[in-house]
């Protein structure tokens, strides 16, 4: 080879050098673009259905920031007023301010709802997954309850339990949280099986792992992101049916602030004073329908 040559590869190497100096290929730029992509691929639903969450979360831990009024003080000389600037939803019919009442009320069926669910997806689970692991007699016994408990719709099972445990929200949610036990079980099982039979687990078996190790490092962790998804979706369910039990009389009494009983207490005026009823009831919808789009959401991540 000759000198000119290695001179000229010489050059060509140090012009590389250079210009990666000058221009250094870096990851800055893949990210950008896949955070753009990310943004681009948020739905303006989506957007809405977390800004309508924040804030109703937010009336629950500070309601006094969202509004000045006392949501148990009437005034007889504003009774069924409509709505207004100084009252945004109108006043009922003892002159209560109906705006104050749904901010502070907003906790009574947030709080309902996360005991629901958790009562749900905590047994649910576990049933779920002794009748997954554990299968035989015990899967058959389990399984047979379940669906027994499936057969029952929702909100009478939720109605039996209710008059057994009392009135009140909490009753009322844990009634609807034994009610979601037999959807939570069902769907924990069939996951814990699905793992089961994979590749990785009868590794993890024949490589002298044990049957408490595998399940804790191995099955759940791969079992419980559909479970997951479900508790989301329960909770706007629980949301809609304590309003429900709230409205038949089996939620909190009154004069507590709740949407269900609002809607009920409201109703005897819906042809003089129609926000006593509309306005709660719309609250309650976009609040569900909300959850129920980040569920969606949330389960449609899951799978990929």
């Amino acid at each position: 080879m000759s000198a000119q040559t290695l001179v000229g590869i010489g050059t060509e190497i140090v012009d590389e050098q250079a210009t990666a100096r000058l221009d250094p290929p870096t990851a800055a730029a893949p990210r950008r673009a896949g955070w753009r992509a990310r943004v681009r691929r948020v739905r303006p639903t989506e957007i809405g259905s977390w800004l309508v969450l924040i804030v109703v979360v937010a009336w629950a831990i500070v309601p006094w920031l969202f509004t000045p009024l006392d949501p148990f003080a009437g005034d007889a000389a504003a009774a069924l007023q409509a709505p207004s600037a100084l009252h945004p939803f109108g006043t009922d019919a003892t002159g209560r301010d109906m705006y104050a009442r749904v901010v502070y009320g907003a906790v009574q069926s947030l709080s309902g709802a996360l005991v629901a669910v958790t009562v749900g997806l905590v047994a649910g689970t576990f049933l779920g997954v002794v009748a997954g692991t554990v299968g035989g007699f015990v899967d058959d016994v389990i399984m047979r309850i379940v669906d027994v408990l499936l057969a029952i719709p929702g909100l009478l099972l939720a109605l039996s339990l209710i008059i057994i445990l009392g009135f009140g929200t909490v009753q009322a949610a844990i009634a609807v949280g034994i009610g979601a036990i037999a959807s939570f079980a069902r769907l924990t099982r069939a996951e814990v099986l699905r793992v089961r039979g994979t590749d990785y687990v009868e590794a993890a078996y024949a490589s002298g792992g044990r049957f408490w190790a595998v399940l804790r490092r191995h099955i759940l962790p791969n079992s419980l992101t559909p479970v997951l998804a479900l508790a989301a979706l329960n909770f706007g369910a629980a949301i809609l049916a304590i309003s429900a039990l709230g409205f038949l009389g089996y939620g909190a009494p009154p004069p507590i602030p709740e949407w269900g009983l609002m809607i009920a207490e409201g109703r005897n005026y819906i042809a003089t004073a129609w926000w006593l009823t509309t306005l709660p009831g719309v609250v309650v919808v976009i609040v569900v329908l909300s959850a129920n789009r980040l569920s969606a959401v949330a389960a449609e991540k899951g799978r990929r």
